[in-house]
């Protein structure tokens, strides 16, 4: 069509043809074929002055804009349809920057979520590795570990591990086996959100889908969030929500199951579970492990590196931390500051009675279903019984159990902007 042809002209054309392709889609004025500047201002070598005019031009802004705000202003255009032709031109780009990319890319595979705003996160596929059933060491052999390095701290039937951090954010997935469960943690560093998925569902024999679900990473992002993929089926899935969004599994109805993890620091972690096994630095990967080095400019700034519009209320920043729940098709999230000093809260979720016993200096948040009973700062219940906080449950000392309920912390930017306005309440700080 001669839509694409005169977009492939702006990103592949030798000069003076791209503008030829700019002036081509100028001159049609349609906004349809906004969608189609936006991804030439990132890579055309127009660069943005000359594009920037003409989105202008066929859209009526009267504000002048760069890729980031751009890309925003198509978040908040829904009813602006991209042309057809948008997702021939982005595989033609994508393709160019990894071939593997028409794996999970590309005429034929549709998606769930805006195609127009998937976009590239700056690796190939697997340029993020993940670690597949890593090498883990006693706490006395991890001579590299400091006591404030925040871990994701997991326990499954006995079998308690820590993840640092400063080695999950240079790969962003761990598969593994604990406690005989096979889980997945995502962890998108963008979002600071480490959930833990279960890898197996009830569902996917129906798919054909022999084994437990492992992960890797696409290399694209949507609105800042990582798009991961199943080894399966090469099926593409919203880290965020863990549903599959385009591929094999795109409308299949699955939904990865969500275990509880806590983040906290490895003296923490280690001082509650002194036999817990520690990730190996030796990973089979050359990084740099170094406390406080992985993503530090971005995590110490509060502006995001892709964009993203997350809460447009305001309740909260973007980079506010929040713990938050899900579960039932209800979801609410608490602002870490809640827990500054130490805090016992007792809240609900739709129906369900929570009580949340964090840590705003550790990042430290777990919760547990009270049922119709109210804690103190002590977790004391009315009847002045003491409850012992594990990772499954409280548990008082006739053996009663309060389950444990899967919750993360995330950015508020991921959390509001991942979940249904309607479900999403930001508890007063």
């Amino acid at each position: 069509t001669p839509e694409l042809y005169n977009a492939i002209n702006l990103v592949f054309g030798k000069t003076p043809y791209p503008d030829n392709g700019l002036d081509w889609i100028t001159a049609r004025g349609n906004p349809d074929m906004a969608a189609h500047l936006i991804v030439a201002m990132r890579f055309s070598q127009l660069g943005s002055v000359r594009i920037d005019a003409a989105l202008r031009e066929i859209t009526g802004e009267t504000k002048s804009k760069e890729w980031f705000d751009w890309m925003l202003w198509r978040q908040l255009h829904p009813e602006i349809k991209p042309h057809s032709s948008i997702i021939d031109f982005k595989s033609a780009i994508f393709y160019a920057l990894d071939a593997n990319f028409e794996r999970f890319f590309g005429p034929g595979k549709p998606y769930d979520i805006r195609v127009e705003e998937v976009t590239w996160g700056g690796v190939t596929v697997d340029g993020i590795p993940a670690l597949d059933q890593p090498k883990f060491l006693t706490p006395n052999q991890a001579d590299y570990m400091v006591g404030t390095d925040e871990v994701c701290g997991v326990e499954i039937n006995g079998d308690a591990r820590a993840y640092p951090l400063r080695i999950m954010g240079w790969h962003e997935m761990f598969n593994d086996v604990i406690g005989g469960v096979q889980v997945s943690l995502a962890y998108c560093t963008l979002c600071d959100a480490g959930i833990l998925f279960e890898g197996d569902h009830p569902d996917r024999a129906k798919h054909g889908v022999e084994k437990p679900f492992t992960f890797g990473s696409t290399g694209f992002l949507y609105r800042s969030n990582k798009l991961m993929y199943d080894r399966n089926t090469d099926s593409v899935w919203n880290q965020f929500t863990g549903e599959p969004v385009a591929g094999k599994l795109r409308g299949s109805g699955i939904a990865l199951g969500i275990r509880p993890v806590v983040i906290t620091t490895w003296a923490k972690w280690q001082e509650k579970h002194p036999d817990s096994k520690v990730l190996d630095v030796d990973t089979g990967f050359r990084r740099n492990y170094g406390s406080d080095v992985v993503y530090n400019a971005y995590f110490s700034s509060d502006t995001l590196m892709f964009p993203a519009l997350g809460d447009q209320t305001k309740k909260l920043q973007h980079k506010d931390q929040v713990f938050g729940l899900r579960f039932d098709g209800q979801a609410k999230a608490w602002p870490l500051t809640a827990f500054a000093g130490g805090k016992v809260l007792n809240d609900a979720v739709g129906a369900v009675n929570v009580v949340l016993i964090g840590d705003a200096d550790s990042r430290t948040v777990r919760a547990y279903d009270r049922g119709g009973l109210e804690f103190d700062s002590k977790l004391q219940a009315p009847n002045g019984q003491t409850w012992t906080l594990t990772e499954d449950a409280l548990v008082d000392r006739t053996g009663r159990r309060l389950v444990r309920l899967p919750g993360h912390v995330a950015y508020w930017f991921a959390w509001a902007g991942y979940l249904d306005s309607d479900t999403v309440q930001a508890a007063s700080q």
